[in-house]
């Protein structure tokens, strides 16, 4: 990848027999990733902890400006503070968008103890149009140092995600599957 250039597509492979560890391929990159806690699925669901299959664009990026310099990327980069929240209850109007906490529907909290999400690329899945019950909050954020599986997003380390993320604009798709 060259300085600044930005990336056509990010594809994302699942690798291992559960499913919920594959690879991310971006450019010359390839490196590990964590899925959801059921693989990758087609019918993605509310709370089935699947990452859904697809080809999406990229939003934005939020970031914990306490923990992470602000990042350089071609997405709008918005920082996360300690009442920033994703509401994930099909029910509530804000579904599928970022809330102020405190919020009295089911919601996700985004300023996090572990440093999973101090960077996160709000991937556009289920965004525009919302559809009630087809999932929320997918990011691509950091993984665990044992790539667990996730909830449903994509998981990679530190070091990739800011590798990555000079290189991710509107434009960029993530290929999923």
């Amino acid at each position: 990848m060259t300085a600044d250039a930005i990336l056509p597509r990010i594809l994302v492979s699942p690798a291992s027999p559960d499913g919920t560890r594959g690879f991310v391929r971006a450019g010359t990159m390839a490196v590990p990733c964590a899925l959801g806690r059921t693989g990758v699925s087609q019918w993605k669901r509310e709370g089935d902890g699947a990452t859904p299959a697809g080809s999406f664009t990229l939003r934005a990026v939020l970031y914990r400006a306490d923990r992470v310099p602000r990042p350089w990327t071609h997405l709008p980069v918005t920082a996360i503070h300690e009442d920033s929240g994703w509401c994930d209850d099909p029910n509530d109007r804000a579904y599928n968008r970022p809330v102020r906490l405190p919020f009295a529907a089911g919601h996700e909290r985004l300023w996090r103890d572990d440093h999973l999400y101090d960077l996160v690329v709000v991937i556009d899945y289920n965004l525009s149009p919302v559809r009630r019950g087809a999932g929320s909050a997918i990011f691509l954020h950091i993984a665990t140092k044992e790539f667990a599986p996730t909830a449903g997003c994509v998981a990679v380390s530190r070091e990739t995600m800011f590798r990555l993320l000079p290189h991710l604009g509107p434009q960029t798709t993530i290929e999923i599957g």
